[in-house]
C-alpha cells in the first residue's frame, strides 16, 4: 500500500532529530499493509548493517531487530542447543507468504506486539531481554514478557528503538514443548503455549501467548501438579486478559489454553522422570 502522508523516507546510518510524524522502518510487511496516517517520514533501518543473529561469547544468543525470519530460520538450523527446535516451530507458525518470510523481522513482531505475533511467543518463552535505545542514546533493558503489556500495547516511549533481543544461554538448553491451536488451517495462532524444563534444576516454565492480550510466562521450581498448574493459570490470567477477535472466542482460547498447558506439562514432566 501507498503510504501518501510520507513525504520523506531517512537512513537511519545518518541520525536526525527526531520530530511527530516519524516511525521506524524494519520490513514494512506490516508498516504497508494498511494506512498510516500518522507518519509523514520513515526512519530506514534496512541499511544498519546489524548482523541478523550471533551467538555471544557466554553462550546467549542476540538477535537483532532487523533480523528477518528466514535469516533466524535459516541459522536455527544450524544451532547446537537442546531448544533449537523451537526457533523453527515458531517460524513456521507465522503460516507466512514468500515475501513475509523474507521481508518480516524478528524485532517488527515484537513491535507490532499483536497476541498471536510468534516471534513474541519464542523470545518471551526463552525468558529473553530487550535493548531499548532512546534518542537522546539511554539504554535499557526490558525482559520480554514485559515488553508486551496488553495486544498492541508495548512499554516503547516515543522515538524509542528496538535494537535486539538476547536469550540466555541457560534457556537454550532446556527441553522444549510446543503447541498451537488456528481455527482453520491455514489461520492466525488463536492458542500458542510453549513449556521450557531446565536440565540443571528441573524448573519448568510455561509461556502463553495468541490467546492472551500479552505473554504471561508462568515458572514453577519444580513441575506442578495438574491442579496446580490450572490455579496459576487462573491466578495469572483476568477475565479481560483472555483475547477476544474473529480468530477466536475467549471461551476457546481459555479452554485450549488450559488443555495444551497440561498436555506440556505432562510430556516435560515425563521427560524429567527419564
Amino acid at each position: 500500500m501507498d503510504l501518501n502522508t510520507v513525504v520523506e523516507i531517512r537512513d537511519a546510518r545518518h541520525p536526525a532529530p527526531w520530530r511527530p510524524g516519524d516511525g521506524w522502518l524494519g520490513g514494512g510487511t506490516y508498516l504497508f499493509s494498511e494506512p498510516q496516517p500518522h507518519l509523514r517520514r520513515l526512519i530506514d533501518l534496512s541499511r544498519t548493517g546489524w548482523t541478523p543473529v550471533q551467538q555471544c561469547p557466554d553462550g546467549s544468543l542476540e538477535i537483532t531487530a532487523t533480523c528477518t525470519i528466514a535469516e533466524l530460520s535459516r541459522f536455527a538450523k544450524d544451532l547446537a542447543a537442546e531448544a533449537g527446535p523451537l526457533f523453527e516451530q515458531c517460524c513456521r507458525a507465522f503460516l507466512a507468504s514468500f515475501k513475509i518470510w523474507n521481508m518480516a523481522t524478528v524485532g517488527g513482531n515484537l513491535c507490532n506486539g499483536l497476541p498471536a505475533g510468534p516471534m513474541i511467543s519464542l523470545t518471551a518463552a526463552l525468558d529473553g531481554e530487550c535493548l531499548l535505545i532512546a534518542q537522546d542514546g539511554a539504554r535499557r533493558r526490558v525482559r520480554v514478557a514485559d515488553f508486551i503489556t496488553g495486544a498492541g500495547r508495548k512499554v516503547l516511549a516515543e522515538g524509542e528503538l528496538l535494537r535486539s533481543v538476547t536469550l540466555p544461554a541457560r534457556n537454550l538448553a532446556c527441553r522444549t514443548a510446543f503447541r498451537q491451536a488456528s481455527l482453520y488451517g491455514l489461520g492466525r495462532s488463536g492458542v500458542l503455549i510453549i513449556g521450557t524444563l531446565d536440565p540443571l534444576d528441573g524448573s519448568l516454565a510455561v509461556t502463553l501467548t495468541a490467546a492472551t492480550v500479552r505473554p504471561i510466562r508462568l515458572w514453577f521450581p519444580l513441575p506442578p501438579t495438574a491442579a496446580g498448574l490450572r490455579e496459576a493459570i487462573a491466578a495469572a490470567v483476568a477475565d479481560d486478559e483472555w483475547f477476544d477477535d474473529i480468530h477466536g472466542l475467549p471461551e476457546w482460547r481459555r479452554h485450549m489454553t488450559y488443555r495444551y498447558a497440561e498436555e506440556i506439562r505432562r510430556e516435560l514432566a515425563h521427560q524429567e522422570a527419564r
